[in-house]
């Protein structure tokens, strides 16, 4: 695991048990055991893209159904990316990336603007990619929006179920990678107000 800007976040309940940890300013060496292999290979696709280190093991109730592992594990990489953030002094705050993949293409635009809002359009609920439910997706993105404060904006069409979660995936990634960078220009928090909360 790199050093930089990084965390490590714990989370226990009845339901799941999860580490995290993530250093911004990785080279996208991951160490990722979910116990969900789809899942895993998406979460892969962010690290990778994003150019972070991550490390997770999460173990969750997987016989009564993937959600619980699945939120909770957004909700840690979301409260990782925001403890690593810090005060965001100097970030670009903004990022954004269209990824095609084959037939699929997806949009993902990200503000770390500390407010969460997600607006999520994708015509492929319902639909799975192998036994992984793709409602799923959705579920992680508003977990991780959540817990770390970001505006996040997410089209996606395409035909292969696949293809679509991943191509949403890898832009998060780039779109991620693009917001966390630091602007060599500036020396404050990427706001007007002079704060990012």
């Amino acid at each position: 695991m790199s050093a930089g800007r990084s965390a490590t976040i714990s989370r226990k309940t009845a339901e799941t048990d999860i580490q995290l940890t993530l250093c911004l300013d990785g080279a996208g060496a991951t160490k990722i055991k979910s116990g969900v292999g789809f899942f895993d290979h998406m979460l892969h696709h962010i690290a990778y893209h994003g150019m972070f280190d991550m490390e997770l093991t999460a173990t969750g109730d997987l016989h009564v159904d993937l959600h619980h592992t699945v939120e909770d594990v957004g909700i840690c990489f979301g409260q990782a990316l925001k403890q690593a953030l810090g005060d965001k002094v100097g970030i670009c705050r903004y990022g954004f990336f269209m990824l095609p993949m084959d037939e699929a293409l997806a949009s993902v635009v990200v503000d770390l603007s500390g407010r969460s809002y997600v607006v999520y359009s994708n015509p492929l609920s319902n639909r799975h990619a192998g036994s992984f439910a793709l409602d799923l997706v959705e579920v992680f993105l508003r977990a991780v929006a959540d817990r770390c404060g970001m505006n996040l904006h997410v089209s996606v069409t395409g035909t292969d179920p696949h293809h679509c979660a991943e191509a949403i995936f890898k832009g998060l990634g780039k779109a991620l990678r693009r917001a966390v960078a630091l602007d060599p220009r500036s020396k404050v928090a990427p706001s007007t107000k002079g704060v990012l909360e």
